[in-house]
């Protein structure tokens, strides 16, 4: 019904779910990835790495099909607002932003504990309800960490702000990673 973002991997579309009568967001693998084979098993990760974690700060992932040859991820559509957007409006009250970072390290939690590792925790991957409840999504670089890495040898992934050091020398990551991206995260939330 709507294009929602854009980002390097993936086009996010609002659409209706016509079986269920309810909105869903879906994202499908960016135009110029759609032959690149290696863009395509990290967007399939992306999918089963979300789709492992059933958490109430974590994205629902619905399915991922193909239509028209094309293959998307059906996800749960959230209403809110990114923290990059109200991070844009200036420092965050210390209580909210505590909240916030609270609510995320539940999150990251589950996914740590299913041994998966974000990789990209950054404000604008973190949705804030008019609730205030807070939702992780994009898991498109998340690291799964008990089996085989597709990232290549010579490719830091990422979004170097909150890059821990481990990450922007391309060296092996843990859980650890998220946590000094939420700190970043944090340190963001209260300075503005």
């Amino acid at each position: 019904t709507e294009k929602l973002g854009e980002g390097g991997m993936g086009v996010v579309y609002k659409a209706e779910d016509t079986k269920l009568d309810r909105p869903v967001a879906l994202k499908f693998l960016a135009p110029h990835l759609l032959r690149d084979e290696e863009a395509r098993k990290r967007f399939e990760r992306e999918a089963k790495a979300a789709a492992a974690l059933n958490h109430p700060n974590v994205c629902t992932v619905h399915e991922i099909a193909e239509a028209d040859g094309r293959t998307f991820i059906a996800m749960a559509f959230l209403e809110g607002e990114s923290l990059d957007k109200k991070i844009e409006a200036g420092p965050l009250k210390l209580e909210d932003a505590l909240d916030i970072a609270g609510q995320t390290a539940k999150g990251l939690q589950a996914a740590h504990g299913k041994k998966i590792v974000h990789r990209d925790i950054k404000p604008a991957n973190l949705m804030i309800g008019e609730d205030g409840h807070v939702t992780i999504m994009d898991f498109g670089l998340a690291l799964l960490t008990d089996r085989s890495k597709l990232t290549r040898l010579d490719q830091t992934m990422g979004t170097v702000t909150y890059m821990s050091p481990e990450q922007t020398y391309g060296m092996d990551l843990d859980h650890r990673t998220d946590i000094w991206a939420l700190g970043v995260v944090l340190y963001e939330m209260v300075t503005g």
